[in-house]
């Protein structure tokens, strides 16, 4: 007959047996997101939603910033029937339907992966974004009527067709696992990319409205990511997510390089700057182009940046 020793009063109690006679493993602390993550997320949010103001402020209220994205709005007339061949497929594309149906492969993704509160966020994310846009085109932003053209006083900041493309994209590049973001940022850029330029070639938009609507996009994906739990965290042993530091500084580059050119076009435009031997509508075409690309090449690089750094665990 063996003795047993009584643990000590006060002192540690043995671990619980099963069935099998080994003791169950000790479960660890719930992971959370860091802090530094999500304020930096929030501050991306913040500057996001600065920048939107911004775009209207200088494109929409001031005289020659309208002057300039109505040049680049009558300029998509040059060259228009070869391109738009290229354009309407694009825009053709986007509908309620392909927002349901993107919204539900992001929010499922989500849930079989097992996870509620990512799926909110993608959620909020794309119904957030479309609802911001048409309420501040509809009911919040005004177009001061500063030039003698026709309809100069419908607003049309910013492109509800660029949101949704924008949304759809955001919202799958938070739902997929951390292996795949690079790669989704990437794939999400070139279609918003695509689709906003297609609104400037089928003269549906100006500039100034498919920049404002990918910032829109980007505040809402940066503030869903700054309200991450432990539902958006990775899992700890999966893939570090390499080349996100790659992909990201690609996109940077891109984005500086067509941010360049852009500002050099409107200078012109303007009046100073580069004297670029083309028409004034075709260099702020140009310009437009170049800009739209260099807003969104950057936005989609911060949005793969700041959910890899909330989704850490």
């Amino acid at each position: 007959m063996t003795d047993r020793t009584l643990p000590p009063p006060g002192g540690p109690h043995p671990a619980p047996a099963v069935a099998s006679g080994h003791p169950m493993p000790a479960r660890g602390p719930r992971l959370r997101p860091r802090t530094g993550p999500l304020v930096t997320a929030a501050v991306v949010a913040v500057l996001a939603a600065w920048g939107l103001w911004a775009t209207w402020d200088t494109f929409v209220v001031s005289g020659r910033g309208q002057y300039a994205d109505q040049l680049a709005l009558e300029g998509a007339a040059r060259g228009q029937g070869v391109l738009w061949e290229l354009a309407e497929p694009v825009l053709g594309v986007v509908s309620n339907t392909f927002v349901g149906l993107g919204l539900a492969a992001a929010v499922v993704l989500a849930l079989v992966r097992g996870r509620w509160w990512l799926a909110a966020q993608v959620a909020v994310l794309v119904a957030g974004s479309n609802l911001t846009t048409q309420v501040l085109k509809h009911v919040v932003l005004d177009r001061p009527a500063l030039l003698d053209v026709a309809r100069a006083d419908v607003n049309t900041l910013p492109s509800g067709h660029t949101t949704v493309a924008a949304s759809v994209a955001a919202g799958l590049l938070i739902a997929v696992p951390r292996r795949w973001r690079p790669l989704v940022a990437v794939a999400g850029a070139a279609y918003t990319g695509a689709t906003g330029v297609s609104t400037l070639v089928g003269q549906w938009h100006r500039p100034s409205d498919v920049v404002a609507a990918v910032l829109v996009v980007l505040a809402w994906g940066a503030g869903v990511c700054a309200l991450s739990s432990s539902s958006s965290l990775d899992e700890p042993r999966t893939g570090t997510g390499a080349g996100t530091s790659g992909t990201a500084g690609l996109l940077l580059l891109g984005a500086a390089g067509s941010g360049v050119l852009a500002v050099g076009a409107l200078g012109s435009v303007r009046g100073y700057g580069w004297g670029l031997p083309l028409g004034g509508d075709l260099t702020a075409y140009m310009g437009g182009m170049l800009g739209v690309t260099a807003v969104t090449l950057a936005s989609f690089a911060a949005l793969l940046l700041v959910r890899q750094s909330t989704a850490r665990p």
